[in-house]
């Protein structure tokens, strides 16, 4: 496909962005992202291609549906990151649609022949590991502070660091209240991005050295600095460990609904009452309330509220399983609703290993409870529950009776105890 024949104006297509940069990174990649110089959105559309979308000249192509995308400049004409004005004319150049990019590893392209065409350091950063803005337009979208603490968790493993001026224009768009236009959709957007990242605490790190965790995430960010007793967390540090947990999440699963309950778990350690510290007695319910209103503020899916929910409540309950009663577990593996929802209940285990093993010096060390409360849970589900309701003529008992029965069959498997 041909869109210059069309014209009599000298039409370019470039590969730019991500698919260029994971290359030079050896990195796979998938997504192709063009930028197309010269054309107008009629030279587009007689050649087949869908325009997409109504604020962006951004088409796809008729056979591979990638993105192509006019050469474009933008303007700041309001608050927030839905206000621009954008300019897509063919007198645009490359290097002038290249220069509203957010970082310079990804302000690169690839002509045709596969020449890579580097205008503002992307390469040298890359091979230095540096995250560092093009322009100082960069503060006019407050978006790019979440986008610059992803790419900073997606990067953390190879080395990658924020520049020190890139973070200095950070730190002026959160005082300048740019970070606070951000809605909660896109909030929540690049939150469960980040989670699924490498290292998803590196997303934290660079949005609490900017102060927009604060801003952004208050339940989290109070985190810092509330200390836990030394002999159950050596690394004291709430906040530290959250985010030991949250990382040893991304190690255990992919799942982002177990690695945002990993993120909540603790919450309620945020708001205990100084008098009482390092004990957090009651940081559960606490912790509930704290999800409840995070959920609800972000719009986060109901699938990711309920498994934190849960995971808030029972986790110190899961740890000490050798020494419940046998009635005390029956109710954890009802409030977990693990009769019927065995997915949630192994969802929830790898959740309670995270909190347990993201501590200092216990990241290598296994967690038994999981395995000991699969097996007591194939004791419960082993009772036949069908002969104790039919055994039973009184059919206003018979959930009693089944609790009964149940119980009866932990306390042999666990070898004795009160109920």
């Amino acid at each position: 496909m041909d869109v210059s024949r069309r014209s009599d104006r000298d039409i370019k297509i470039y590969l730019v962005g991500g698919a260029v940069r994971d290359r030079l990174l050896g990195l796979p990649h998938e997504d192709r992202d063009f930028v197309v110089v010269g054309a107008t959105p009629e030279d587009l559309i007689a050649e087949g291609f869908k325009q997409v979308g109504k604020d962006f000249p951004v088409f796809l192509h008729p056979r591979t549906k990638e993105e192509y995308a006019l050469a474009r400049t933008e303007r700041k004409s309001a608050p927030g990151y839905r206000g621009f004005l954008v300019h897509a004319d063919p007198d645009v150049t490359l290097e002038d649609d290249l220069r509203r990019r957010d970082l310079t590893i990804n302000a690169l392209a690839e002509d045709e022949h596969g020449n890579l065409i580097d205008y503002y350091g992307g390469r040298a950063d890359l091979e230095d590991r540096v995250l560092r803005h093009v322009s100082a337009a960069f503060a006019e979208d407050p978006v790019r502070l979440l986008r610059v603490a992803r790419y900073a968790a997606r990067f953390a493993t190879l080395g990658f660091t924020v520049a020190d001026e890139t973070l200095d224009l950070m730190r002026f768009m959160v005082a300048n209240g740019e970070v606070d236009a951000l809605v909660a959709e896109r909030v929540w957007q690049e939150l469960s991005r980040a989670l699924a990242e490498t290292e998803p605490s590196r997303f934290f790190d660079v949005l609490r050295d900017t102060g927009a965790l604060a801003r952004l995430f208050p339940e989290v960010n109070r985190l810092f600095g509330i200390p836990q007793p030394p002999q159950w967390h050596p690394e004291i540090d709430t906040g530290i460990h959250t985010m030991m947990a949250l990382d040893m999440a991304a190690r255990l699963s992919p799942d982002p609904e177990i690695r945002f309950a990993a993120l909540t778990h603790d919450l309620g350690k945020g708001t205990t009452p100084a008098e009482i510290l390092p004990r957090h007695k009651g940081h559960e319910l606490r912790s509930i309330e704290l999800i409840e209103g995070l959920c609800d503020r972000l719009k986060v899916p109901l699938r990711f509220c309920e498994l934190a929910r849960l995971v808030a409540r029972y986790h110190g309950m899961a740890h000490k399983v050798d020494e419940l009663r046998p009635g005390t577990l029956l109710d954890l593996f009802q409030g977990i609703d693990a009769f019927r929802r065995p997915e949630r209940f192994e969802q929830a285990l790898l959740a309670f290993e995270a909190d347990f093993r993201g501590r200092e010096g216990y990241q290598g060390r296994a967690y038994p409870q999981a395995d000991r409360m699969r097996r007591l849970l194939a004791v419960v589900r082993a009772v036949d529950v069908r002969a104790v309701a039919m055994a039973q003529p009184d059919r206003t008992r018979v959930p009693e009776r089944i609790r009964e029965a149940r119980i009866r069959a932990l306390r042999e498997a666990m070898g004795g105890g009160a109920s």
